[in-house]
């Protein structure tokens, strides 16, 4: 189970609700981000589980590697995390696999991104941020 915290900075005020660094849900991955251009953090999906069915079985074998990409979707951009969250559970599953994605902007994928780790500082004021104690959000 994932969670989401609040993270305020004392100096400018700035707020954000993120993990803090790498969590886990049942069905996917999140790393906190710090993306430059936008001064912001963000939870960005990282790892994603989709179901393996006969029928993917069968375009896997027949078309290769582009079978697979045409049904699990392209591998370059990664969901959002709040789409990933509402996503309906995958159940009865025997057979999944997990598809890994870069870091990446969810403004746009040619900003500059590092990952960012709880306890780091604040994007905008370079004051170390403050963990709230009680998670915003359980996930997953």
């Amino acid at each position: 189970m994932g969670r989401s915290y609040w993270f305020e900075c004392s100096r400018c005020g700035y707020r954000a609700r993120v993990s803090g660094g790498e969590d886990r849900g049942l069905d996917f991955f999140v790393q906190t981000l710090l993306c430059r251009d936008c001064k912001h953090l963000y939870d960005a999906v990282i790892r994603v589980r989709f179901p393996i069915t006969p029928r993917t079985v069968v375009k896997q074998r027949m078309f290769g590697l582009q079978g697979m990409r045409q049904v699990l979707g392209p591998t370059h951009t990664p969901p959002h995390f709040l789409g990933a969250l509402n996503r309906l559970p995958l159940n009865d599953l025997w057979r999944f696999r997990w598809v890994p994605y870069q870091l990446q902007c969810p403004v746009s994928r040619l900003h500059k991104v590092r990952s960012w780790n709880y306890p780091d500082r604040c994007p905008r004021c370079d004051t170390p941020l403050e963990k709230n104690v009680l998670p915003y959000r359980i996930w997953d």
